[in-house]
């Protein structure tokens, strides 16, 4: 039997994932409530990052940036533990998570790991919208 193929992995018909181009990490891209997401897989580490949000321009019509920042400085107290939030140079609010998969990796404890995150994501998505970080 031939190996499916799951994005950048062969997946064996056991389920263990294996890197199709050995080399760099492997890395697959998801939405997540019209958010951009990466899961990056390095060794039985899983990096799991979502553009969360975008802080309004100064130039967007009634933007609340005070109300903005105040919100995206108070979430670290809040994120689950091991969660980190980073406002990149283009203003997005990125929210990153770390998994550890089942070794060797399967096609299944890849998935969960990825679900989890965006479930774990959905009540700082809240948050950060009502706060008019979009």
């Amino acid at each position: 039997m031939n190996a499916l193929t799951l994005g950048p992995f062969a997946v064996d018909p056991d389920g263990i994932l294996r890197p199709l181009h050995p080399g760099a990490p492997p890395a697959l891209h998801f939405a997540w409530r019209g958010r951009a997401c990466d899961a990056e897989l390095d060794g039985g580490r899983l990096r799991l990052a979502s553009a969360a949000a975008r802080i309004p321009s100064s130039a967007e019509p009634g933007a609340d940036r005070s109300r903005a920042f105040a919100e995206l400085a108070g979430l670290p107290a809040l994120l689950p533990r091991g969660w980190t939030v980073k406002l990149l140079p283009d203003h997005r609010v990125q929210l990153q998570s770390e998994a550890t998969l089942t070794t060797p990796p399967t096609a299944t404890s890849l998935i969960a790991a990825m679900v989890r995150f965006a479930l774990a994501l959905d009540p700082y998505l809240d948050r950060l919208e009502e706060a008019g970080v979009r």
